[in-house]
């Protein structure tokens, strides 16, 4: 894993424009993520396409949501989503609903950025499978801990054990 920092990176609010770049990372996060949680067969069904009519349906959805990505010479490498609780019994009124990075940009603080971005450091609380060791430290390292809830999600019609952090 690099240590490198990567003094380039921007991070800004998604743009309409940016719907299929969005969609073809977010798919091609998900292959990188999930390789191990759920089947590659699932997996080969994911639909960039599909992702980016996702990314301009979470586009319209307003002020409330905080949708963010992650460029480097004007390429989308990561983002992340955040807004209003979905849970009905949630433990705080913000939710970072997603966060991705690809491979190849994980330790040059860059996930830092897009998480600080998202939800910055205030009450907060999130899902991410229990098997996501990296995302889970991650997390914790940011002031979130697993709180005991969890969930069995569905997740292209597989199952993911997922664990609830807040902070």
């Amino acid at each position: 894993m690099s240590t490198e920092v990567v003094a380039d990176v921007v991070i800004r609010p998604v743009r309409d424009s940016d719907a299929e770049a969005l969609g073809r990372v977010h798919a091609q996060c998900w292959h990188e993520d999930y390789d191990t949680l759920v089947s590659r067969a699932t997996l080969e069904n994911l639909s960039p396409r599909r992702m980016a009519e996702l990314w301009t349906h979470w586009m319209g959805q307003g002020d409330d949501f905080t949708h963010v990505a992650a460029l480097i010479d004007g390429e989308i490498v990561g983002f992340a989503g955040a807004g209003p609780a979905r849970d009905e019994e949630a433990p705080r009124e913000r939710e970072l609903y997603f966060m991705h990075l690809r491979h190849e940009h994980h330790g040059k603080g860059i996930g830092q950025k897009l998480f600080d971005a998202a939800i910055g450091d205030g009450p907060a609380y999130l899902w991410v499978p229990s098997a996501n060791e990296r995302a889970v430290h991650f997390y914790t390292r940011n002031g979130l801990v697993a709180d005991g809830a969890w969930q069995d999600e569905p997740f292209l019609g597989e199952t993911v054990h997922e664990i609830r952090m807040v902070r």
